[in-house]
């Protein structure tokens, strides 16, 4: 008799090669957290400082994106249901972060009307190609983790702090699914690897958008957000704690070993992605990893 896989928690896993989403389920049941594990009795509030406020909205807002964008991804890959199985899966533990921060905020005496929050609502377009998409996503994840790492470093009020930890290691385990399908894309569909190398330049192709996150492109000048802390404060406070800059840079190394991976090209500096834009445009022969 074949023996069952398990998972870390030992429940057997469902052995389906086109249902990657059991397993992810299964791998995140064993690491997730929920809210009832938050020291939520530690709080300190005289260890609240203005900026951690600042941050916090900022963090709510972004978080509270997942609903759009978790609608989103269900459209456009209404044909895919394992990925589709996946977006709710990592849809979910968004909400969470989401809520998290805001009882945090709520224990620290402020709050953000649900009209701001709601503000967010709205459903994103189609992507160029769905690789561009799940590309735009694989940024999306990578960010977050660095920037609630970094935060989370700098942090002495521990509720805050332990939100923080438990938050970025999601987002470093939603970075790598986004990779698996964005890879099972593209192996169905090269020719859209070029839009995956123009999503990286898109978004991380220049210096003035450094700790910029791809949220406050498309929802950052929201009629509802005029005066509102948004996901740029929240970055800006990133910014303020990486002082060498060197998470900045960990989070940079981190996206280009991915979309090396996932294009097939030496990427190590933006100058690279130009060239490999340019190649895809011209139809040469790539320079493989």
């Amino acid at each position: 008799m074949k023996s069952q896989t398990t998972s870390p928690a030992g429940v057997p896993l469902l052995e389906d090669d086109q249902m990657h989403s059991a397993r992810v389920f299964a791998g995140y049941q064993h690491a997730t957290w929920e809210l009832h594990h938050i020291p939520w009795d530690a709080f300190r509030a005289d260890l609240v400082l203005p900026e951690h406020i600042v941050f916090a909205k900022g963090a709510i807002v972004g978080e509270s994106n997942v609903v759009a964008a978790t609608h989103g991804l269900l459209n456009e890959f209404a044909m895919d249901y394992d990925f589709s199985q996946f977006a709710c899966i990592w849809g979910y533990q968004e909400i969470q972060h989401h809520l998290a921060f805001q009882i945090w905020l709520q224990l620290a005496g402020h709050s953000i009307a649900f009209g701001t929050t709601a503000s967010m609502r709205e459903a994103y377009p189609p992507g160029v190609t769905r690789a561009a998409t799940l590309a735009t996503n694989v940024i999306c994840e990578v960010l977050a983790t660095h920037a609630y790492r970094s935060v989370a470093r700098s942090m002495h009020e521990p509720v805050l702090a332990a939100i923080l930890k438990k938050a970025s290691g999601d987002e470093a385990r939603h970075a790598r699914e986004f990779v698996h399908y964005t890879a099972q894309q593209l192996a169905e569909r090269p020719e859209e690897r070029a839009s995956v190398l123009e999503t990286l330049y898109i978004y991380m192709g220049t210096t003035r958008d450094m700790y910029r996150h791809p949220v406050s492109r498309f929802k950052g000048n929201l009629p509802e957000l005029e005066n509102h802390e948004t996901i740029d404060e929240m970055f800006a406070y990133f910014a303020k704690v990486d002082v060498s800059g060197s998470e900045w840079a960990k989070c940079c190394e981190q996206l280009f070993k991915y979309f090396s991976t996932l294009t097939g090209y030496k990427l190590t500096k933006m100058s690279d992605v130009r060239r490999a834009i340019a190649t895809e445009e011209s139809g040469t022969e790539k320079a493989s990893v």
